[in-house]
This record gives C-alpha cells, structure tokens and sequence, in this order.
C-alpha cells in the first residue's frame, strides 16, 4: 500500500519536472539587436542652402537630388573663365599667314642662286655676284627659322595657358556640381541638421540616411556556437516585438568578427555575462516591420 502510494505521489512531480525542462528550451541560438548601415550627407560647397527638400521619416530613392547650394558665384566664374579663354585663343598667330613672305622672299632668292649658277659655270656673270645671292639665301633662311621658333614658342606658351583655363573650368564645373545634393543610397531619412535657407559651409554635416530595406541584426555567439555557424550560411531570424509576438525572417550571416570581446550587458546568451563571445551580423530583407534598435533572435538550425 505504501509502494503505490509514492508512485502515485511521483508521478506528478515527475510531470512538472519535464514540464520545467521543456519550457526552458529555447527556439533561438543568440540574441541581439536590429541596425541599419547609416549614411551621413555632408556639404561640399560653401553657400546658402536655397533648396532642401528633406524630411526626417522619408522614403528616398538613390540619386534623387534633394537640395542645391547657391552657384551663382561659380558660374560667374565660370563665365570669367570661358572669357579669358576667347582671349588667349584670338592672340594665338597664324604661322603659315606670318611666314608666308618670308618663306616666298626666300624661294626667289634660291630662284636668283640657281641663275646664277648656271651664268657663273657659262662665264656670263663674275662669281661675286653668287656669292652675294648664296650668302642672301642663308641670310633669309635663318630669319624663317627664327621666325618660325618665335612663333611656336608664343603657340605653345599660349597652349599652356588654355589648357590652365581649361582645368579652372573643369574645377569650376566639379564645384557647380557638388552644389547639388543628391541620395548617396536608398533609404529613409533618420535626422536632418539644417534647414532650408541656412548658409552651410564645406564639410557641414546635412542629414543622416538608413538603409532600411537591407537591414542586419547584430548578434553574439559563444566559443562553442562559432563550428556551427559559417559565412554565407541560411538562418532563421526572429524579430521580437515583445509580449510574444514576432515575426520570422530568411537570413545570411553576412560577417563574423574574428577577435573576441566580453558580452554586452544588453545581450543575455547561455553563459555567464563575463564569457568572451564573437559578434556577428546577419542580413535580412526587411518588409517594413522591422525597426533599428529592435530586439530579435538568431535560430541556426
């Protein structure tokens, strides 16, 4: 009687004793929180600020142009520029128009050298008179030489000078174009520092964007957990959105850090608090529900 009796109190203990063990098992391997890859824009021209259209929580697109510094200065000095260009181009000479009679006295001096020759070799004219015509040929042939090294010289120092207008106007267009404020990505717009109207100056910070369509959770994982895991590898992702509910996602385990670190008081995982853990991020595809700083867990298996 007394044998059945304690196999009759036993057995509820027993039931509660693997209840007990069941509720504690859990469906997630590491737990962590949700982040975002932040992009801050800053200024890279000085001015007024005469257009932003930028609002803290929107939705922008890469490349949309969302504010434009004043460039009036620029493209006067642009204009400056292209003037000073024109002058440098109507001062260049025209070689073959400058030596043209140059180049024709000397042809008519080897005319008058060549008659010469041949009335010297026939003993119709003294030998004086072609080496006057001989010595004018070389005369006029060393004024076109010097003629034509002046003019090169002055082509080519003006060459230079065109070219050094031509990278101000590259410069000044690489400006102009800086004054236009464009999204680096895709993403919503977490905090803006200026407004429209301000004067901003180069390196000022604008706004600060999120990629919040390709999101990550950044999660720890002990010793143990890192021959389970690897680079690449299909997990499961949970988003916790508290009082049990949560929402799963696909995720890639997109980086795992290679030194170690204590266990932020933030993060609770199987160990002790102290344990050395590894950080490591997973990616997923957000749908719109999953915010940054939201808590989620990371299931391997």
């Amino acid at each position: 009687m007394k044998q059945k009796f304690f196999s009759f109190l036993l057995f509820p203990i027993f039931t509660l004793f693997l209840l007990s063990c069941s509720s504690s098992d859990k469906e997630y391997d590491a737990t962590g929180v949700f982040e975002a890859t932040e992009t801050t824009v800053f200024a890279e021209q000085t001015g007024t600020l005469i257009i932003f259209d930028v609002n803290e929580g929107d939705a922008l697109t890469k490349g949309l142009e969302v504010g434009l510094i004043d460039t009036t200065q620029i493209w006067l000095k642009i204009q400056q520029a292209n003037a000073t260009k024109t002058v440098y181009q109507s001062q260049k000479p025209d070689m073959e128009k400058q030596i043209a009679a140059k180049r024709q006295q000397l042809a008519k001096a080897r005319q008058d050298q060549q008659r010469y020759q041949e009335l010297v070799a026939d003993g119709a004219a003294p030998s004086k008179m072609l080496d006057d015509v001989t010595n004018q040929v070389a005369v006029l042939q060393k004024q076109l030489d010097a003629q034509i090294s002046a003019l090169s010289t002055q082509i080519s120092t003006l060459n230079s000078q065109l070219s050094t207008v031509d990278v101000q106007v590259d410069q000044l267009y690489d400006q102009l174009r800086k004054c236009h404020i464009s999204m680096p990505i895709a993403g919503t717009v977490l905090e803006k520092y200026v407004e429209q109207g301000e004067l901003v100056t180069m390196g000022k910070p604008l706004f600060t964007v999120a990629d919040t369509e390709n999101m990550y959770i950044r999660a720890y994982v002990t010793s143990a957990q890192l021959q389970s895991i690897k680079l690449g590898q299909q997990v499961k992702v949970f988003a916790d959105y508290g009082d049990g509910q949560r929402k799963e996602y696909e995720g890639t385990i997109s980086w795992i850090s290679s030194r170690s670190e204590f266990t932020p008081k933030t993060i609770l995982t199987d160990d002790e608090r102290a344990d050395l853990v590894y950080s490591m991020k997973v990616a997923i595809r957000n749908d719109g529900y999953v915010k940054m700083g939201m808590y989620g867990e990371v299931a391997f298996k």
